[in-house]
């Protein structure tokens, strides 16, 4: 039988640019969740690795062999001798490019099936290796449970605990480049106050949300003014607690106190903007 395993979509509820590193790349600072909304990914072990994707957005997420999760297996195959793998099937039902983390995710759940199927302990230090190898989001997602997350995304604290939060994810289909949100953010406007003592009850953590901010936003707006469009209208639904985007864009994000409330705003966001892709979740 296939081994099988979720990928959740990656959420930043806060992000905030340290600065840019002697190797050119910016160190971050982001506390981010996890939502029920997730890709699918199974391994049936045996042969060479292989990759077969289907899925809403199959097609988006590009040739297979340039898959993150082939370029996961690889880079644990180059460190774990003899490796067993065999062939991966990849539902997609994340957004491809979306600033949800959704192929790092893959990558991440790929580590996980290839670490069952070879009698790999979860914390065998090779597995994180390999999850840095593949990519800066992956190492977050290699155990999907809300962290704050530091330098490349080497640096990850213990798990935080955080409430269930209902939540309404928008994304107005647009491509958003994250090396070009990068290269036009401004490090004078990054923000300046450390993530410290998170709050784990929901009322706390929303009001304690309002401080923090995605410093990307503003140069992720420039790139795609429709991101601008999906935050107001995030915010302007009933029951709104807090809108924001996520990672580099273009996918927004609004909280909500309950789920039916969220179904509810996700209605009425698809009557309103039915070209763009809307989806109710919860995050944690």
């Amino acid at each position: 039988m296939p081994l099988v395993e979720t990928a959740r979509a990656k959420i930043n509820l806060t992000l905030r640019v340290v600065g840019r590193r002697p190797d050119g790349y910016h160190g971050l600072e982001s506390l981010v969740a996890f939502a029920e909304l997730a890709d699918g990914l199974s391994l049936e072990p045996g042969g060479n690795t292989s990759l077969e994707v289907a899925g809403k957005f199959g097609v988006a997420s590009g040739p297979a062999q340039a898959n993150l999760v082939i370029k996961a297996a690889t880079a644990l195959a180059a460190l774990v001798p003899d490796l067993k793998t065999g062939h991966f099937r990849l539902d997609k039902r994340i957004p491809v490019a979306a600033g949800l983390g959704g192929g790092s995710s893959d990558a991440a759940a790929a580590l996980r099936l290839l670490a069952a199927c070879n009698a790999l302990a979860a914390d065998d230090p090779r597995l994180f290796a390999a999850a840095r190898a593949t990519g800066s989001d992956v190492p977050v997602c290699l155990v999907p449970r809300a962290k704050i997350m530091r330098g490349i995304g080497d640096e990850l604290s213990p798990p935080v605990r955080l409430p269930k939060l209902a939540a309404v994810l928008a994304n107005p289909g647009v491509d958003v480049a994250t090396r070009e949100v990068f290269a036009a953010f401004d490090l004078r406007y990054a923000g300046t106050v450390p993530i410290v003592d998170v709050p784990s009850e929901r009322e706390p953590l929303i009001a304690w949300l309002a401080g923090p901010r995605n410093d990307l936003t503003d140069a992720a707006s420039m790139r795609a003014p429709a991101i601008r469009d999906v935050l107001g209208a995030l915010a302007s639904l009933p029951g709104a607690r807090l809108a924001r985007m996520s990672g580099s864009g273009a996918t927004c994000f609004a909280l909500f106190d309950a789920a039916d409330e969220a179904d509810y705003a996700a209605e009425r966001l698809r009557a309103r903007h039915p070209s763009w892709w809307i989806s109710a979740t919860a995050l944690g």
